[in-house]
């Protein structure tokens, strides 16, 4: 073998090595971008509703990013509506933002609320979908707004979301939900806490 052909198989050789290591740095970057995108949850991309006069928290789930807002019902001198001290309506963003009232059915059934004055003026909240959880309404002792208030990781927490991870499989009146996440801010320390659990 002469010198010219020696040069030319070492070249190859090295040039093979070159596009393997690029190739293995392709796939790695691929794979970490991949796992990146896995790992980011559907809620994590969502539209976060800001500049909501009143806004109390806000439900989301996995079929679309149409926005339910729960806020404190008052009149035009700011005063609580007592007898519906929540007012619930939707963000319908695929609609570019639109504001729009619930039906009945998604009042009745889904969305609305059910609300219990109690003695010390707080409010006893429950969703109709889901009545084992109880919100409290009351005003803040840091700056005596209304705040609603619920267990996270069983310390009481300022609400501020609600997600529901809806699987395919179930029906209207009986979704197949894997689970429901609730993110708020601790009442003691205010710092982020977070919940997940199956409903």
């Amino acid at each position: 073998m002469n010198l010219g052909r020696k040069r030319f198989l070492v070249f190859l050789i090295l040039l093979t090595g070159i596009f393997s290591m690029v190739n293995s740095g392709i796939a790695a970057n691929r794979e970490s971008v991949d796992k990146m995108m896995y790992n980011t949850d559907p809620q994590d991309t969502f539209p976060v509703p800001v500049g909501i006069k009143n806004q109390l928290f806000y439900l989301q789930r996995t079929t679309n990013t149409n926005t339910i807002i729960y806020s404190l019902n008052v009149n035009d001198k700011g005063e609580l509506d007592e007898s519906t001290p929540v007012k619930v309506f939707w963000i319908r963003y695929p609609e570019g933002g639109m504001r729009k009232e619930l039906n009945f059915i998604q009042k009745a059934f889904a969305y609305g609320t059910i609300s219990r004055k109690n003695r010390d003026g707080s409010f006893t909240i429950q969703l109709v979908a889901y009545k084992k959880k109880e919100f409290t309404l009351k005003k803040s002792l840091l700056d005596n707004t209304y705040k609603m208030y619920t267990l996270i990781n069983n310390k009481e927490s300022e609400i501020k979301r609600v997600y529901i991870q809806i699987d395919p499989g179930g029906t209207l009146f009986n979704p197949n939900v894997r689970y429901i996440e609730m993110k708020g801010k601790e009442a003691a320390t205010n710092k982020p806490i977070m919940e997940r659990f199956k409903p």
